[in-house]
């Protein structure tokens, strides 16, 4: 009976079937990337063979001290670098407020005058002491002239705000600078006594003529 046996077509196709499965496989095993063969290191493991090998816990109690004063005379000494750095003008360990040739030459300008303002520490301390004085003269006469000083060094700070502003306008044509806060650092630098500046004064009133 022919409804039991497979047609020519049938069979044909059939006999194919193997050979286009053989060329899809070649194919797609072709196309297949090969595996790198190893796992992804862990980041940790990555980080700590960049770092070096681990140094091994200490054994004894002596060597445990031993190894933190050696770790705290390293950050002492890393922090005097900074402090020098920065006492130097080192733009890189200033702080951001003091960042900037602008900053540096408004320093130049109050570093070479002589400013009454720089009493401000002496006038609180003369306040401070005076307050301890049992004697109503005294304490009216202390009053007195700190008032004068303090209309001293506000009128001062005025003229020094508007100079350094002209001087800087002069210099630095682009500069992005607020004019208020441009005199309030100037101000607040004039009223520190000089050796407690921050940074360090790079000149002295003898270099007035200096400053372009």
């Amino acid at each position: 009976m022919r409804f039991l046996r497979r047609s020519s077509a049938e069979q044909t196709a059939t006999d194919d079937s193997p050979a286009e499965g053989t060329d899809v496989g070649s194919d797609s095993a072709r196309d297949r990337t090969p595996g790198k063969g190893r796992a992804t290191p862990k980041r940790r493991e990555a980080e700590s063979r960049r770092r070096g090998p681990v140094a091994p816990p200490p054994k004894t109690q002596r060597e445990a001290m031993k190894r933190a004063r050696g770790n705290k005379e390293e950050r002492r000494k890393a922090s005097r670098e900074r402090r020098e750095r920065m006492m130097a003008g080192d733009d890189r360990y200033l702080m951001p407020r003091d960042r900037g040739p602008v900053r540096a030459y408004v320093r130049d300008i109050v570093d070479t005058r002589r400013h009454m303002m720089g009493m401000f520490m002496p006038l609180v301390l003369i306040v401070f002491v005076t307050t301890l004085v049992q004697n109503i003269l005294v304490q009216q006469y202390a009053t007195l002239a700190c008032l004068v000083l303090l209309l001293t060094m506000l009128f001062e700070g005025t003229l020094l705000a508007r100079a350094v502003n002209k001087r800087v306008r002069a210099k630095f044509p682009d500069a992005t600078d607020r004019p208020l806060s441009l005199g309030w650092y100037a101000f607040t630098r004039a009223m520190q006594l000089r050796r407690l500046r921050v940074p360090r004064p790079r000149l002295t009133p003898k270099d007035f003529h200096k400053i372009g």
